[in-house]
């Protein structure tokens, strides 16, 4: 007996998918704090069950070095001063999740949604300025007072490339996302998100 079979012809929405490129101005300070290689071996060591060694005797040059986000090779000697050439990023990531949060101050927008309607090309954004250290006291663990070395960028811009789905967002739409995120939102440590007010930016 035979089968009857029928042909369904399916049509999908055509995406419309656009670039956008976008200049942010720092209006704040931009303080670094990336993971050290040191920091990660414990944070493994300790995953699988093996013992760390001591606490090491602290290095504030090399904790200023191992902050920053190098996209050149980093120098094996530590210094508070980084040699000419030297080129720094922050991960794309935390200007995407700046902008997604900032949905809380725009009517209209759900996080939700933004999140699949555009994405920041590359991991790393380079951040354009020359680094310079900074000294915070700050309370760890149970509340023990501890000294913290820093990388941080007094006066930078970062240029990015934006894809996004022009069916759900506009470019205007997406900028101004980008503008309240500079504003209430913010990047790196001590953003005004975490009750800061470092890693302030508008769109340029």
């Amino acid at each position: 007996m035979a089968k009857n079979t029928a042909t369904v012809a399916i049509e999908l929405p055509r995406l419309n998918v656009q670039m956008l490129q976008i200049t942010l101005v720092g209006d704040a300070p931009l303080i670094c704090h990336a993971w050290s290689e040191k920091a990660k071996e414990m944070m493994l060591n300790k995953q699988m069950g093996k013992a760390n060694a001591g606490k090491e005797k602290k290095v504030p040059e090399r904790d200023f070095m191992e902050s920053l986000y190098w996209l050149t090779d980093k120098p094996t000697e530590n210094s508070f001063e980084v040699p000419a050439g030297s080129r720094f990023g922050f991960p794309a990531v935390g200007f995407k999740a700046a902008a997604v949060s900032a949905c809380r101050f725009v009517d209209g927008i759900k996080m939700t949604e933004v999140r699949g309607a555009f994405h920041i090309i590359g991991d790393m954004i380079e951040i354009k300025g020359t680094p310079t250290p900074r000294e915070d006291m700050v309370r760890v663990g149970m509340g023990t007072a501890d000294i913290r070395y820093r990388g941080e960028f007094r006066e930078w811009t970062a240029d990015m490339t934006v894809r996004y789905n022009a069916n759900a967002l506009s470019a205007e739409q997406i900028v101004n996302l980008f503008n309240v995120a500079g504003f209430g939102v913010g990047v790196g440590e001590w953003r005004p998100e975490r009750d800061g007010s470092f890693g302030m930016f508008h769109v340029g």
